[in-house]
């Protein structure tokens, strides 16, 4: 279910530099901490994750400022870097990944399209964050496109300090 080449790298990476790696979710809602719990070692890089399903969690446990969220419904790449910075303070990770957006279409509030936004923080700082698309499809299969596309793109992006 989780591509686990991917995951291996990035566990090996991680080990390698001594790092570690923390995640909040909203739209995955706990696919990547599953995924990242399936490495051999987990424990030894993967610090643990918070699935923040709604605004009042969000704010409440990573910061999320509730004005700015409620007006793009928690939606953009600013939670989703908030996400990233704060739960990589919280748990004391290297890194953070913040993820946010929708697996399913909402048509009360116009949303067809599936988009969700991510963000990947180091020491502090955001060094990804962008858009992905997703097709319309079951809502599983699009929280498992967003978990691929997250990890292949922390893998490539990790920076391994010597």
């Amino acid at each position: 279910m989780y591509p686990l080449t991917e995951i291996n790298k990035i566990k090996d990476k991680l080990i390698q530099a001594g790092q570690t790696i923390s995640v909040a979710e909203s739209v995955t809602s706990g696919h990547l901490q599953a995924a990242f719990s399936l490495a051999d070692n987990a424990a030894c890089f993967y610090q643990g994750g918070l699935t923040v399903y709604n605004l009042g969690q969000k704010a409440k446990q990573l910061g999320v400022d509730p004005i700015k969220a409620l007006a793009c419904n928690c939606v953009s790449e600013e939670v989703a870097s908030v996400l990233a910075l704060a739960v990589a303070g919280r748990f004391l990770s290297d890194y953070g990944i913040g993820i946010t957006g929708y697996a399913a279409s909402v048509p009360e509030k116009g949303i067809e399209a599936l988009f969700a936004y991510y963000a990947i923080a180091f020491h502090g700082i955001i060094i990804d964050a962008g858009k992905l698309e997703a097709k319309q499809a079951e809502a599983l299969q699009v929280q498992l496109f967003y978990t691929d596309a997250v990890l292949k793109i922390l893998s490539e992006r990790l920076q391994i300090q010597v």
